[in-house]
């Protein structure tokens, strides 16, 4: 009996890395919780492409939408952990556990991280005649006039809703936040002035800024950004240590063997830096990331603690 246990277990260590190396050995399927066009389904399609040159096996970009990409996500958080089911999830993924009271997987211990894809910076954005010239003409409006301006977003849950409640809390503002159902239906009562300010990724929003349709006021990373090299940050603007953006990442279900979730990383990692992945991801306003699975899982982490403090801040409840 020991001897036959000794021979399964020896048999096991040894398939370990040939299932690794061997891998995938079936057709993929990389699940979009969200609606085609966005940044994570221009990253998936890239990764998707790319994955099936360098390995031979089909992958499917399947977008299943709904509950902030709750429905998507969980699909995959069921799926068989064997890495041939991937979610690429956005911010969204960090930020739900405050959002809702019950979610039907563990947001950590139902996945393995698997590598951070991209980060997508965040405008500053108002109608091209609006009176705001600056970020510190919004501030001075709002705390002259409470509870007069008003915040579009994509969306409850988003990384534009919370960089709009972040932005309002460090300024000491109210403002009523006006959630739509995606960017582009925000963007007609934004244009118009029905609606004050709007934090929106770059890619939604670069096109009307270059065409004169929207006004960029700050930007929401650390440092400048090269295609708006005029417009200064938030924190420069005038909210020291005030940083946000939405990005996106490749997730397995709980249980993917460790040598497949290094091996997709590794490829995935090394598919970010191709010059036409990154020009393509660049050009959609999306900054290619890469990295190890370690990296992206601190990164989790930092993120739900950081937008927890933000819903609490701004008196947002789990629903």
């Amino acid at each position: 009996m020991q001897r036959r246990t000794f021979a399964l277990a020896a048999t096991l260590v040894l398939a370990a890395p040939v299932f690794a190396q061997t891998f995938p050995t079936k057709p993929m399927t990389i699940v979009v919780p969200a609606s085609p066009g966005g940044a994570i389904d221009l990253a998936a399609r890239l990764i998707g492409q790319k994955f099936t040159e360098a390995w031979g096996q089909p992958v499917v970009i399947e977008n299943k939408t709904g509950a902030t990409g709750v429905i998507g996500t969980d699909f995959v958080a069921k799926s068989a952990p064997d890495g041939h089911v991937l979610a690429l999830v956005a911010s969204s993924h960090a930020i739900n556990p405050s959002m809702f009271k019950k979610l039907p997987f563990d947001t950590v211990k139902s996945f393995e991280p698997v590598v951070q894809t991209h980060t997508v910076p965040l405008v500053l954005v108002v109608a091209p005649d609006s009176p705001f010239k600056t970020m510190q003409d919004v501030i001075a409006f709002g705390k002259k006039n409470p509870g007069q301006l008003s915040f579009a977003s994509s969306g409850n849950g988003g990384a534009p809703h919370f960089s709009g409640e972040l932005f309002q809390s460090m300024a000491g503002l109210q403002m009523q936040h006006i959630p739509y159902k995606g960017s582009t239906l925000a963007h007609p009562d934004l244009m118009s002035g029905r609606v004050s300010i709007m934090f929106d990724t770059l890619a939604a929003t670069s096109a009307q800024i270059k065409g004169g349709k929207l006004r960029a006021l700050a930007v929401t990373t650390p440092k400048r950004l090269p295609v708006l090299p005029d417009v200064p940050t938030v924190a420069e603007a005038g909210l020291p240590g005030y940083e946000t953006s939405t990005w996106g990442g490749l997730l397995a279900p709980a249980g993917t063997p460790k040598a497949t979730v290094q091996k997709l990383a590794a490829e995935t990692t090394r598919i970010l830096a191709l010059p036409d992945v990154r020009e393509r991801m660049l050009a959609a306003g999306v900054e290619p990331v890469g990295g190890t699975p370690e990296q992206y899982a601190a990164f989790i982490g930092s993120e739900m603690v950081k937008w927890g403090k933000v819903a609490k801040a701004a008196g947002i409840e789990p629903e």
